[in-house]
Parts: C-alpha cells; sequence; structure tokens
C-alpha cells in the first residue's frame, strides 16, 4: 500500500488504476440527484466542489421559505449530509444536519440543522 496521509480511509489511498484522487471534480445541483453523486464521489476525490441550487419551493423547504421569507435549506442540508464521511465523526454530523422538529408546532418534521 501506498503512503497516505492520516486520516485517509484505505479506500481512496487506493484508488483504481487511472483515476487519481488529485482530479477535481464540481457537482451542480440539488435534491436526491446531487445527495446521490456527493455520496458517491467523495468516495474516489479529495477534491470535490458542490454547488447546490437552492429554487426549491414544494414540501418543508417551500414551507419554510413561504412562512420565514429564507431560502429553502434542504438541498443544502442534504448536500452536507452526503458529504459527510463513514466514520462515527461523519454519522455523527450527518445525523445532526439531517434532525427534524418533533412536537405540536408549526414546525414539526422540518429539520433544523442541530442536534437536540
Amino acid at each position: 500500500m501506498r503512503d497516505r496521509p492520516a486520516a485517509v480511509p484505505a479506500v481512496l489511498a487506493e484508488a483504481p488504476a487511472g483515476r487519481p484522487l488529485s482530479r477535481q471534480v464540481v457537482a451542480l445541483g440539488g435534491g436526491h440527484g446531487l445527495f446521490a453523486s456527493l455520496s458517491a464521489l467523495r468516495r474516489v476525490t479529495r477534491q470535490l466542489t458542490a454547488i447546490v441550487t437552492v429554487a426549491d419551493d414544494g414540501g418543508s423547504s417551500g414551507k419554510l421559505r413561504r412562512q420565514f421569507g429564507v431560502l429553502p435549506p434542504g438541498d443544502l442540508r442534504m448536500a452536507l449530509a452526503a458529504l459527510c464521511g463513514d466514520d462515527d465523526w461523519g454519522t455523527t454530523w450527518s445525523q445532526v444536519v439531517q434532525h427534524r422538529f418533533t412536537g405540536d408546532g408549526e414546525l414539526r418534521g422540518h429539520a433544523d440543522g442541530r442536534s437536540r
């Protein structure tokens, strides 16, 4: 096995021939498609940039946009979760950004991006 920096998973240090880890990748989009792309791409490159669209106006994001006048956070939240690693630290942060409000209030079921 090649020498690799600390904290780099072995699967990344042993990239398939012809696919260097130094390749720079930009992913553009939103929703589940970007989530799936980022989840896969983070396993094959260390230089990944995500450009996340925030035009969603349906579902939970649409409610937040209409009621509070904020940019819809759903696609950005999903992109951040997709970029989290598979280790304990990454899994914890993925759960943090995917956390949803509970209770009976207007925000019930909305993701708030922080832990309780």
